[in-house]
């Protein structure tokens, strides 16, 4: 298989410091490393203590994991807009997520991931042609208990894979379909995914007498308030009560299998909150519904083992379980059991997905399967119920999907201007001053029709050196960025057009 590695150069990262690389040409010099202290930033409650425990790492490799999940998301998405059909995937590596791995299909493609902080992979197909493969594949050879439970987009490897406890039979399945062996690869395994049925997030409620399943996300349709959960739980009609037992609502509607997602329509007597439950008595606040990278990592909430973490290890898998197969679901290295199906999966501050099944438990360990978030919110034309103050990873606002047009609240700094062509102009018009270490975000807004980019410098010796940027293709950019304190300022450029624009910020 064809692969070429180019590694970025000046990107620096230890255990305690974080370190952005990556400044446009038209913006400055290579921005040099800006050590960052992770104690500065505050994590939700109880996602420390449980990465510490699933993850093996320490408290401070725990708090840099996170911080470099949150600043190389922003990174990732910016180069898969920019790469377009030639993006090949991109999936964080290392202990603390240190390293930002993009592939492409065009090795002139890879000066550009680099110069963004990024190590750049060449690989022959894109990620597109996989998705177009596993298509086939689940179309000409449906998944069996034995011989392909599980199949999935295996970006890293430029494949995709299909685990089957009869390695030969798959094999023949696949080669009588006239499918391309080189691509799509049996792997042996032992995994035998079964669905977590028993019958704020993660929080159980019930259906009927014995089934019990746990809440996953709250959500709006219109004024009628309810929450999100795993389809295997109950069909359209069924009644639930709450984990007091107390009439709580009713399935609006349910899909499984092929999907394994539904919505709950809750009474008065219930207010669903942007939370979700962590398992020791706290919350974790929901600010969006950013899906994070492979290789990220994520927590997942039930009703039965509480609050565990793993990786995100692949997306686009299809399951097939004894009562049916699903497709589109995301692989993860998390565990779960009986009863937590349905549940919430969250990175940091992100919704991810519900609880669909899977293989193991929390004793000796597991992999479990989440149906994407955003996928049952367009399905169904749900609003997630988000917090719009608690937005530290630098992702979208409250709403239903992420669109092309992003929403900015939640801001307390507003800056107001028009850029003509080629124009470029600093907000403040000075600078400002962070006397403490933490988040740098900000939100920009401007026309249709025009492309604004977005870059945050830091005062360092005797000049302004960028160290973040956002350059999307249109005017609406969004910049995290973990500094020291010190004196900053925005750059506001025009790469092309005329527009007025809004700038909303916040500092430590």
């Amino acid at each position: 298989m064809f692969r070429r590695h180019a590694v970025a150069t000046g990107c620096v990262l230890a255990v305690t410091a974080l370190t952005l690389t990556g400044v446009p040409a038209a913006a400055g010099p290579r921005v040099k490393s800006v050590p960052v202290t992770v104690s500065a930033w505050k994590p939700p409650s109880g996602m420390l203590e449980a990465l510490q425990r699933d993850l093996e790492l320490t408290r401070e490799q725990a708090q840099a994991r996170l911080l470099n999940e949150a600043r190389l998301t922003g990174v990732a998405a910016e180069l898969r807009a920019r790469l377009g059909d030639r993006f090949g995937g991109s999936w964080l590596m290392g202990t603390i997520a240190q390293t930002l791995v993009v592939a492409t299909t065009d090795e002139a493609d890879i000066p550009h991931i680099i110069a963004a902080g990024a190590r750049a992979e060449v690989v022959r197909r894109s990620l597109a042609e996989l998705d177009r493969h596993i298509d086939g594949l689940n179309q000409s050879v449906p998944g069996t208990r034995n011989d392909g439970s599980v199949r999935y987009v295996d970006a890293r490897n430029n494949r995709v894979v299909v685990l089957s406890s009869e390695p030969l039979v798959a094999e023949d399945r696949i080669e009588a379909a006239g499918l391309d062996t080189d691509v799509v690869k049996v792997v042996p395994s032992t995994e035998r995914p079964r669905l977590f049925t028993d019958v704020q997030g993660g929080d159980a409620y019930y259906v009927g007498v014995a089934s019990r399943c746990s809440v996953g996300f709250s959500v709006m349709r219109g004024t009628q308030a309810g929450f999100v959960s795993a389809g295997h739980c109950g069909k359209a009609g069924d009644a639930t009560t709450g984990f007091n037992r107390v009439p709580q609502g009713v399935f609006r509607a349910s899909s499984f299998p092929e999907n394994d997602y539904a919505w709950v329509a809750v009474n008065s007597g219930w207010t669903p909150r942007p939370v979700v439950s962590n398992g020791i008595g706290g919350a974790v606040p929901v600010a969006g519904s950013r899906p994070a990278l492979e290789g990220a990592s994520v927590c997942r909430s039930g009703s039965t083992t509480d609050w565990h973490c793993g990786l995100i290890r692949q997306r686009d898998a299809s399951v097939t379980y004894p009562q049916g197969t699903i497709h589109g679901l995301t692989r993860t290295s998390a565990c779960a059991e009986p009863g937590d199906s349905g549940g919430s999966f969250i990175s940091v501050d992100q919704a991810q997905g519900v609880t669909s099944g899977g293989s193991g438990d929390c004793t000796t360990g597991g992999v479990t399967y989440f149906q994407p978030i955003n996928e049952i919110l367009t399905a169904y034309g749900l609003t997630l119920l988000a917090d719009s103050t608690a937005g530290s990873s630098g992702d979208i606002s409250p709403g239903t999907v992420p669109s092309g047009r992003q929403v900015c609240t939640g801001y307390p700094k507003v800056y107001t201007g028009t850029l003509n062509n080629a124009q470029s102009v600093s907000q403040p018009s000075r600078y400002y001053r962070s006397a403490a270490a933490g988040m740098h975000s900000a939100c920009l807004d401007g026309g249709d029709g025009v492309d604004f980019d977005l870059y945050l410098q830091r005062w360092q010796r005797s000049s302004w050196v960028t160290v973040a940027g956002s350059e999307g293709a249109g005017s609406d950019e969004r910049i995290s960025y973990v500094g020291p304190p010190g004196f900053y300022r925005y750059r506001v450029v025009s790469v092309s057009g005329s527009s007025p624009y809004t700038l909303k910020a916040k500092a430590p």
